[in-house]
């Protein structure tokens, strides 16, 4: 008995519009800033249009890789709420996949934008076993200090012992599949962010994505305890970390150059470790591994993997020889491919926008004990 499960951070699903941009340029589209824009109440009316006139294109796309995922189970990052989700569901994916993910879960987390955690599944797995919904949780009120996280390092960040651990939520989902247990970990891990202080943007963040990490694994522990590693569990979601890049260099007139470069800290090291569990996508050969194309500019360019499927020992052991796939149909079409990895993209992919998501799906089918 098998269940696909997949994993896709679908990049700002709102059912609101955004106006902090008229105050923190930061958060301000670019094509508003070509404009001289007069007051706030011009800025609203221009966002709105634009905000309507991009969503319909990058929703259809978002749509097709979904449906490309072929998943019976989606774990997601970045919804803003499940009236979204369910605008979303009825609107874009009904019309290509039919009554497909009737059940939704959304975590009301921590993020100052409010995008969330999510879990969206069918009634029943492609070969017809109920998915059953048994509980959720979510973790999101824990505190560094809570669970002896605070390090100075954190102290340095501006985190505070007191503060809240996640970024938006480690959202713990409990599922019967054809009568066997189940439990998904879906999280969304802090972002790198610009550079600062002399550190890239990576380095700076570093701490917060780590005390993330071991709390995820605390909570798997203290859930299980000694039992974990025999468990059927699953950690599901954006990361915002890796433990290798591939970086791009050269131009499409010289031709680009790929290279391979190994990371000595990631905090994807603090749940693997010991076998805790595994990153299936690490099956795949190493410049296959990619879920987003990363660039700053032609002098900083590089694929990498954010978006992970972590099963426990168990349901690793299980599925020995499971790979998973990488939906990159939707990527734009500037988004460079290593040799022999180009896809057929999507109609009205654009050079950097519409597009699915800034992540590509990935989705592994695994059989449970």
């Amino acid at each position: 008995m098998s269940v696909r499960i997949a994993t896709f951070n679908i990049e700002n699903l709102m059912n609101r519009f955004d106006f902090s941009g008229f105050r923190n340029e930061l958060y301000q589209d670019r094509v508003l800033k070509l404009y001289d824009i007069k007051d706030e109440a011009q800025y609203r009316q221009l966002e709105r249009a634009r905000a309507i006139a991009h969503t319909d294109d990058t929703r259809q796309l978002t749509a097709l890789a979904i449906a490309a995922a072929r998943a019976d189970i989606f774990c997601l990052q970045e919804v803003d709420n499940e009236d979204a989700l369910n605008a979303f569901e009825f609107g874009y994916l009904y019309k290509m996949i039919g009554a497909g993910y009737r059940k939704k879960y959304v975590s009301q987390g921590n993020d100052s934008r409010g995008i969330d955690v999510a879990v969206m599944m069918r009634e029943e797995t492609a070969h017809g076993e109920p998915i059953e919904f048994v509980r959720a949780q979510s973790h999101s009120h824990l505190t560094y200090e809570e669970l002896g996280l605070h390090t100075p390092a954190l102290e340095e960040t501006g985190n505070r012992a007191n503060e809240r651990i996640f970024r938006r939520d480690c959202f713990e989902v409990d599922l019967r599949i054809g009568g066997r247990p189940l439990t998904l970990y879906v999280v969304h891990f802090k972002s790198m962010g610009s550079p600062r202080n002399g550190l890239s943007g990576r380095e700076a963040t570093m701490p917060i994505r780590m005390a993330e990490a071991q709390a995820v694994r605390w909570v798997i522990e203290e859930r299980f305890g000694d039992k974990a590693a025999n468990k059927n569990w699953l950690i599901c979601g954006d990361l915002n970390d890796y433990r290798e890049r591939v970086v791009i260099e050269g131009d499409e007139h010289n031709g680009h150059h790929f290279e391979i470069r190994h990371e000595t800290e990631s905090s994807l090291n603090a749940l693997t470790a010991g076998g805790f569990c595994e990153n299936i996508v690490e099956r795949l050969p190493h410049e296959e591994r990619w879920t987003l194309f990363h660039t700053r500019g032609p002098s900083e360019r590089h694929l990498c993997q954010l978006d992970y499927l972590l099963p426990s020992q168990r349901l690793a052991a299980r599925n020995a020889n499971a790979k998973p796939d990488i939906i990159r149909n939707g990527q734009p079409w500037r988004t460079i491919f290593p040799p022999g990895q180009d896809v057929n993209r999507y109609p009205r992919t654009g050079w950097d926008r519409p597009k699915a998501s800034d992540h590509c799906p990935v989705a592994v089918t695994l059989d449970l004990v």
